[in-house]
């Protein structure tokens, strides 16, 4: 049994620091942490980031400088949950701050190529609704969508 939980670790090519210190911004309850450089034994350049701690959000994060071998991808993603339409406004405006991609359903990849979902918390209970007709009218808005419109998601399960 692990006494700390887990960490996820986020593997990038040269920009571990910038990407911790964006995440931080972005994110309440965050803080970086113990930054660990490369020595002279290598294998990067001696004194050049090897890896960043941090939390976003109260979960814990190594960022990693790997180099180009990885990239991200949609298969690996990020979950914001949204009580209202100011936080799903506010989290997906900085997530695609400074050069992120808008994506369908609620998606989008940050700078960094970070895919994240920004998701209000009702969606799941709508979608997921015994009333499949409800369900179906708030699952086919949500797929028309790029930034969710919590207004439009609620109108549409009303069948208004």
């Amino acid at each position: 049994m692990t006494t700390d939980g887990f960490t996820t670790c986020l593997w990038y090519d040269g920009q571990a620091e910038e990407a911790a210190n964006f995440y931080v911004s972005v994110f309440k309850n965050s803080g970086v942490g113990r930054i660990v450089r490369h020595t002279e034994a290598g294998p990067g350049p001696a004194g050049t980031v090897l890896t960043v701690e941090f939390t976003a959000d109260g979960q814990k994060f190594i960022a990693l400088n790997g180099g180009p071998e990885f990239t991200f991808n949609e298969a690996i993603s990020f979950q914001v949950g949204c009580a209202d339409q100011d936080e799903v406004d506010h989290y997906w405006d900085k997530l695609v701050e400074g050069g992120g991609e808008h994506g369908p359903c609620g998606w989008l990849k940050d700078r960094f190529g970070v895919s994240w979902q920004v998701v209000p918390t009702r969606l799941p209970e709508m979608i997921s609704d015994p009333d499949t007709e409800k369900a179906g009218r708030a699952m086919k808005a949500m797929m028309s969508m790029g930034r969710l419109d919590i207004a439009a998601l609620e109108r549409a399960y009303a069948g208004e």
